[in-house]
């Protein structure tokens, strides 16, 4: 439906009137965190600086405001329920009987209210459908607190779809009608509604739906397909969503000041140069699995007046027959990271491709593991090299299982997570990106490059342009005889905004757009 896009224009659009916000995500699901879930299911996982593993709602609220996200910005059903029964276990309720309301809702309160220190507005999107079993207790909160604090402190704004049926070739309300009803049923009144839509919504259809929705008409705002969701602030900011809240909130704000949503959404109309990015990995039938990449490579493309085509393309598909006329026409390539042995050695061949051809290349976690063990094979000579993930009885395990992992059992939130410190080398295209030496990225990984190769690696013309500050950690390898092949074991696209790309990012769509390079 796009609450989480909504949110977080919302947030961006607050920010341009002075104000602090702060976004959090309710999940219905009864997971702790989408840590363990699969990405074809869920999507990305989005990582915090904290090392939370959270939906990828976040990403957007951080690329959309300045918003400091932590684990207190994001909850499930099951978190609430494990924090509820652990407090049970250990005598917290004296003996009471234990309920969804008060105690699973006043579980849910703590997380809103902590989410909302030191902010003047807080922004909450529940996930899930209204009537859902599931968001039941989140929905039943929104209704207490609303209750509690007055209706001049609180808004629900609920996001709906007025659906085009092709053969009435007609908008329908009655979708929003029958959702609105649903919410009311459960104590609840919009304040606003933002009708989805894949097309304009016609002022009289907003004048119908304000009337059998209870609402007044200048508090229905559409939210029409748009071929950037970077266009939407300033969409929602031309009907007014932006002074209906602060109007109806009693809040006195500066006026907006939407220059930089205007320079991203001109940049984005008309850019400047073009070029093809192939992004390689094994989930390219569910583009949210690469949805942080996929909007820094937007950013990367805003930065340099370029826009970016993304083409995902199927790792496990990929073989020496149809590699040149899948890849001889990209201009970069990315391999993301991800976990399993499925497709890696189509990525492998793709790196290969990438490396041999002058292509721009940018490995990202498993994307550096596997440019490490490419150029360990075809490079330096190591042909069963491998990594500890697939094959730990390879005799050059080049990547290797990190020592505060080897005993671990649980999968859920036991990686390297969070925003850790790395160094940057003199002279090298990473500190060409960041044109500072040291620097701070966020990890989610178990597997580490081996250090007893870095030797014989560096014999060859791979460099080790980043470390951790202790020297102990590969974080960044790039080759010195290629116009741009960096790899990195972070995730630089958990920390890229569309006005302030990721310099890795910057500089690969950079490279990228150079004419004709590598061809």
């Amino acid at each position: 439906m796009g609450k989480g896009i909504v949110a977080a224009s919302v947030g961006a659009l607050l920010e341009t009137r002075g104000l602090k916000v702060s976004l959090s995500k309710a999940d219905p699901y009864i997971n702790v965190d989408p840590g363990t879930m699969s990405p074809i299911q869920h999507g990305e996982v989005f990582v915090t600086v904290d090392g939370a593993e959270t939906d990828l709602d976040l990403g957007h609220y951080e690329r959309f405001t300045q918003a400091p996200l932590s684990r207190s910005n994001s909850f499930s059903a099951g978190k609430i329920y494990d924090d509820v029964l652990t407090k049970e276990r250990k005598g917290v309720y004296l003996g009471v009987t234990v309920q969804v309301v008060p105690h699973i809702t006043s579980q849910i309160k703590e997380y809103i209210y902590k989410a909302a220190e030191g902010c003047d507005i807080a922004i909450l999107e529940v996930g899930g459908t209204v009537g859902d079993i599931e968001s039941l207790p989140f929905l039943e909160t929104i209704r207490q607190i609303r209750y509690e604090l007055g209706s001049e402190n609180v808004i629900c704004i609920h996001v709906t779809l007025v659906p085009y049926i092709e053969a009435a070739k007609e908008l329908k309300t009655k979708p929003t009608q029958h959702s609105v009803k649903e919410l009311r049923s459960i104590g609840i009144q919009p304040d606003i509604l933002v009708c989805r839509a894949d097309r304009s919504v016609p002022e009289e259809l907003r004048r119908k739906i304000a009337l059998f929705c209870n609402v007044p008409p200048a508090n229905v705002v559409e939210a029409r397909d748009v071929d950037s969701i970077y266009k939407m602030p300033i969409i929602f900011h031309e009907q007014f969503l932006d002074q209906v809240i602060v109007d109806q909130l009693n809040i006195w704000t500066r006026k907006p000041d939407l220059k930089e949503w205007q320079l991203i959404r001109d940049r984005l109309s008309f850019p400047k140069k073009e070029c093809k990015i192939a992004v390689v990995g094994k989930y390219t039938n569910v583009i949210d699995a690469y949805k942080s990449i996929n909007e820094s490579l937007i950013h990367a493309g805003i930065s340099n007046e370029c826009k970016v085509n993304v083409e995902y393309i199927d790792a496990i598909e990929l073989n020496d027959q149809n590699i040149e006329a899948t890849l001889g026409d990209c201009d970069g390539i990315i391999v993301p990271g991800g976990f399993g042995e499925r497709g890696v050695e189509g990525k492998i061949k793709a790196i290969h491709f990438a490396r041999t051809r002058k292509i721009p290349f940018l490995g990202i976690c498993l994307g550096m593991q596997l440019a490490a063990i490419e150029f360990a094979r075809h490079v330096i000579g190591l042909k069963e090299a491998q990594s500890f993930e697939f094959n730990p009885t390879s005799p050059h395990l080049i990547i290797t299982l990190m020592e505060s992992q080897t005993h671990i059992t649980k999968m859920g939130g036991t990686m390297r997570l969070g925003a850790y410190p790395c160094v940057v080398q003199e002279k090298s295209k990473a500190m060409e990106s960041y044109q500072r030496s040291h620097i701070s990225e966020r990890h989610r990984h178990r597997y580490e490059f081996n250090n007893s190769y870095r030797e014989e690696f560096e014999k060859h013309g791979m460099i080790f342009s980043g470390v951790s500050p202790d020297g102990s950690l590969v974080e960044i390898m790039e080759m010195v005889d290629h116009p741009w092949f960096v790899a990195c074991q972070f995730h630089p696209e958990l920390q890229s905004k569309p006005m302030e790309a990721h310099p890795l990012f910057h500089k690969f769509i950079e490279s990228a757009c150079k004419d004709d390079q590598h061809k």
